[in-house]
């Protein structure tokens, strides 16, 4: 059964007006992985995001409140972040039964804040906004320590495990996607490596709630003047997790590469602001290498595997391809050593523009 929702705007607009009241004048679509996401305006020119949930992922209520209340939670906590708009009910979220063509089926539904801005896969930023995008991640990770409620266990059962860095492994499962390319032989020289050095070392790692997709897309700037920007907003919290620090910024440095002119000397302004809120202890510092090279692994796998499920979604699900491919392999054939050389002579040395 198809999971990814395909609603077509007048679909999205009825939906808008009959759960909230509001009169779309403008609907534009959002790039989204498996979800679907409209940019809609009212008639006085606000600006929302309808935001529907994949089939799957709307199975779990529980954790969509969870992710839903941290949302607002952040903001009061000065995290730039969107919050749900209530229904004409009064909910923050709604269960949905609807027909997108392939038979009924039930999804979230939930009226988002429009951030203004661009992300930083239209707008890559300077190494000194690398250095506060790193410093407001940890910021948002440390904040969420202090999130209260009865039903955070739904956290530690994420259903998009296979994303979380402790299983990069599973992409062995699908690597025959890649059969034929050298880089495949790349994947699994890294998964190996990773099976030997870093799996023993995890539960060594800080742990908590992290938001669990920091890429370039999820990520929001605006410029403040002489080419730089400020970090405006962080999207997309469906992926929020209890799991390891450390994972959260290797996942942050492998997305901000992807777009940047520079790709090595992202690591070390992204790991420099992140180090001003949390400290990483040595055995996160010495797997840092391969926790980067894991999410390049794994987008660059499953997005070629989802493409044969959403070939209508090529665009997104091969954007790490584009760059992705280049970055593993100039990492790989450098070497542990050299890469992290690199970034922490980098972050050492990294002087900040306030």
């Amino acid at each position: 059964m198809e999971r990814r929702p395909t609603l077509t705007p007048q679909q999205a607009t009825e939906l808008t007006a009959q759960l909230y009241g509001v009169t779309i004048t403008e609907i534009s679509t959002l790039p989204s992985y498996i979800d679907q996401n409209f940019l809609i305006v009212d008639t006085e020119g606000t600006k929302y995001v309808l935001k529907i949930m994949n089939s799957e992922g709307s199975k779990n209520a529980t954790k969509l409140e969870v992710q839903t209340f941290a949302l607002s939670f952040l903001r009061q906590h000065g995290v730039p972040a969107q919050t749900a708009l209530p229904t004409t009910t009064g909910k923050l979220l709604s269960m949905e039964e609807i027909d997108c063509g392939h038979g009924a089926q039930t999804y979230c539904v939930r009226l988002m804040t429009y951030l203004p801005g661009k992300t930083l896969a239209e707008s890559p930023g300077t190494m000194q906004d690398l250095y506060h995008v790193g410093r407001l991640i940890a910021f948002m990770d440390k904040t969420l320590q202090k999130l209260e409620s009865p039903n955070l266990d739904v956290l530690h059962n994420n259903c998009d495990e296979e994303w979380s860095l402790s299983n990069v492994h599973l992409v062995e499962r699908c690597l025959s996607v890649m059969d034929g390319e050298p880089l495949q032989e790349v994947i699994k020289a890294v998964i190996e490596q990773f099976k030997s050095y870093v799996l023993p070392k995890i539960g060594s790692f800080q742990k908590g709630i992290i938001h669990g997709d920091t890429n370039d897309k999820n990520i929001i700037v605006t410029p403040v003047g002489n080419g730089r920007h400020e970090v405006s907003g962080v999207l997309d919290f469906s992926s929020l997790m209890n799991d390891c620090y450390v994972f959260e910024l290797a996942g942050t440095i492998a997305y901000m590469m992807l777009e940047n002119p520079s790709p090595l000397d992202v690591g070390g302004a992204i790991l420099t602001g992140w180090e001003s809120v949390m400290v990483l202890n040595e055995d996160e510092r010495e797997c840092l290498y391969l926790l980067v090279l894991g999410p390049l692994c794994q987008s660059l796998v499953y997005g070629r595997h989802n493409l044969k499920k959403y070939p209508d979604n090529e665009d997104y699900l091969l954007v790490t391809a584009k760059n992705g491919s280049r970055i593993l392999t100039q990492m790989w054939e450098m070497g542990k050593k050299e890469v992290e050389r690199k970034w922490f002579t980098d972050a050492s040395t990294f002087s900040v523009n306030e």
